[in-house]
Formats: C-alpha cells, sequence, structure tokens
C-alpha cells in the first residue's frame, strides 16, 4: 500500500475546481425555493448523502455504474435532465417537483443532482486521473464544510436580499442553470 502524500497545490486545485462544479452560490435561490415548498431543508442530512454519493464515486464511480449497466455519458445526461427541470422551474415558475417531503427534498433534487450531480461526479472521475485521491478527498470535504454553511445561513441570505434581488437571482440563475444542462446534455449525446 502507497503511503499517503498530501499536496498543498493538489488540495487547493481540486478545492477550488469542485467549488466552480458545485457552485452551491449559484444554487441558493434554488434553495431558498425548494425550503419554501418543502418547509424546512435537513442541511445536515443534504451534507451527509452528498459528502457520501462524492466519496463512494471517487473511489468506485466506473465500477458503480458499470454494475447497473450505465455509461457515463447517460449518468450526465440523466442529470443534466433533472437540472434543466429546477432551472425551468426557476425561470418560468412552472413547478415540476410539487409533492416532495421535506425528507425528499433534502436527497432529491439537493444532495443529487444539485450538489452532488453529474457535473462534480464526472469531474471527480476526471480529477482522479490527475491528482492523488486523498487530495481529492480533502477538497471534496472542504467543499461540503462550505457547503453546509450556506445550507445552515439560506435564510440570512434570504433577508440580505430581499424578495426582488431574490426573484431576479433566482431568473438569472435558471438561465445559467439551463445554460449548465443543456452543455452538460450536448457534451454527452455529441450533439
Amino acid at each position: 500500500m502507497e503511503p499517503l502524500q498530501f499536496d498543498f497545490n493538489q488540495i487547493l486545485s481540486t478545492s477550488m475546481i469542485l467549488f466552480a462544479i458545485i457552485d452551491i452560490l449559484g444554487s441558493i435561490p434554488i434553495i431558498i425555493s425548494l425550503r419554501k415548498k418543502a418547509g424546512h431543508i435537513q442541511s445536515e442530512k443534504a451534507t451527509i448523502v452528498a459528502t457520501a454519493i462524492m466519496i463512494i464515486f471517487l473511489f468506485g464511480g466506473k465500477a458503480v455504474l458499470n454494475v447497473i449497466g450505465v455509461d457515463v455519458q447517460s449518468f450526465a445526461i440523466a442529470g443534466s435532465l433533472v437540472i434543466f427541470f429546477i432551472a425551468m422551474e426557476m425561470v418560468l415558475g412552472i413547478h415540476f417537483f410539487r409533492d416532495e417531503a421535506p425528507e425528499t427534498v433534502s436527497i432529491v433534487p439537493l444532495a443529487f443532482p444539485l450538489i452532488a450531480g453529474a457535473g462534480s461526479l464526472t469531474t471527480l472521475l476526471s480529477l482522479k486521473t490527475e491528482y492523488r485521491t486523498e487530495n481529492i478527498l480533502i477538497g471534496i470535504l472542504l467543499n461540503m464544510v462550505f457547503v453546509y454553511f450556506v445550507l445552515k445561513n439560506t435564510s440570512r441570505l434570504e433577508k440580505m436580499l430581499g424578495k426582488t434581488g431574490l426573484n431576479v437571482l433566482r431568473k438569472s440563475f435558471g438561465v445559467i442553470l439551463l445554460a449548465i444542462a443543456i452543455k452538460l446534455f450536448r457534451t454527452n449525446t455529441g450533439l
């Protein structure tokens, strides 16, 4: 067994890449919207589930997908469709995730695919080819601490932004999320 080799540069790189892909700050309007629909979001549960999904995927992502007979591209396309519908809710005000219970909203669509989505999971597979696993693991954990902080403070962030600020953010990030979904779809279908 190889000894652990922690590298600050690798930790910083993986943390920044995952931060950009997870984009928890950009997801604030979605989180607030989900919380309003469900009444409550379980920050701890969402963070733990997202962390577990990412760690499991880091160590056995391709194997897990192979077992269920799904390739990485199909997985990314499925994630892009869920992100697409969330974005459509934000932009058009149409509600797809209507009857979600608070317990399930914390897991789907928050923990997966919003936090630990197709983008972050496929990024983990890519990072594993360039960086040491222990450094990627620390990058995941650092991001999840920040995610937890944001999830816990959405009420404060909502008060700071106000109703108009939230509506502008929701529509703006909805369009951005829509673009991300379409890019994920196009990249993985070859269109």
